[in-house]
């Protein structure tokens, strides 16, 4: 299957066109309810409603300042835990695109099924289903761009996942151009052992180390505006796979918001 990427290129454009361009950071008290909403809607799945006690969704969202309007994109949308809200919050003036690899839509009837019922909840919402790495967008036509438990895969290799060998150079300066000016990339990560290089504890691990995150960010150009530790959690000692299930969900995070100049 190719690329939906033409389906909404032209929605897209014309958002950039008409959406104010407001501060990269809302302040809880002005958009605390609608982060409250969104996270509480019905519609979402028991499955993901389930997750909300170790992602904390509406502090997370009120952190990176998601807006009315945003035009963003979720590399890597996963089961669609994160776009259903940020969909919501987005509203009908916004656009939410969620990147899906396409060898694993084309083989996983569970992946396909995710992505497609994502859809039908939500209407303002467009998959693209080929490369996640690749990020290949208008220029300046997003406001935000979610990074959530998948910035480590920059430095992963799987022909069965469809991870390519790449640099976070490459990945990051595709992002740096879809953004606009002031725009923002929400990062969650699951923390590797300071200093472990980061082909190693994603290879091994699935985490990478905080200081990696920010460096390769810095490298291409953005700016840290800051980090939280509302997922930190001081009794993961970071050295199992975050997809051990002793600390399944439950890893130590970091969460930084970094913003284009």
């Amino acid at each position: 299957m190719t690329s939906k990427l033409g389906l909404f290129l032209a929605p897209v454009a014309l958002l950039c066109a008409t959406v104010p361009q407001t501060s990269a950071v809302a302040q809880d008290g002005a958009h605390g309810a609608l982060y409250a909403a969104a996270t509480s809607a019905e519609g979402r799945p028991e499955a993901m409603v389930e997750l909300d006690q170790y992602r904390r969704p509406a502090e997370i969202l009120a952190f990176f300042g998601v807006e009315p309007g945003d035009n963003i994109l979720e590399v890597g949308m996963g089961a669609g835990y994160w776009v259903d809200m940020l969909a919501r919050v987005a509203g009908d003036e916004g656009l939410v695109i969620g990147s899906v690899p396409e060898v694993a839509y084309e083989a996983r009837e569970q992946v396909r099924e995710a992505t497609n019922a994502a859809g039908e909840r939500n209407a303002n919402f467009r998959a693209d289903i080929g490369s996640i790495q690749e990020i290949n967008y208008p220029a300046a036509s997003l406001d935000f761009v979610m990074l959530s438990l998948i910035f480590h895969d920059v430095y992963f290799v799987s022909s069965d996942f469809g991870f390519v060998r790449q640099t976070p150079q490459m990945f990051l300066a595709g992002i740096y151009e879809a953004l606009r000016p002031g725009g923002t990339v929400g990062v969650i990560d699951s923390v590797a052992p300071a200093g472990m290089a980061a082909r190693e504890s994603v290879e091994a691990l699935h985490r990478i180390d905080p200081a990696i995150i920010r460096r390769d960010f810095e490298v291409a150009g953005f700016v840290l505006e800051e980090e939280s530790d509302l997922l930190r959690n001081p009794e993961d000692d970071h050295t199992v796979s975050a997809f051990d299930p002793s600390v399944r969900h439950r890893t130590d995070k970091v969460v930084m918001r970094f913003r284009r100049p």
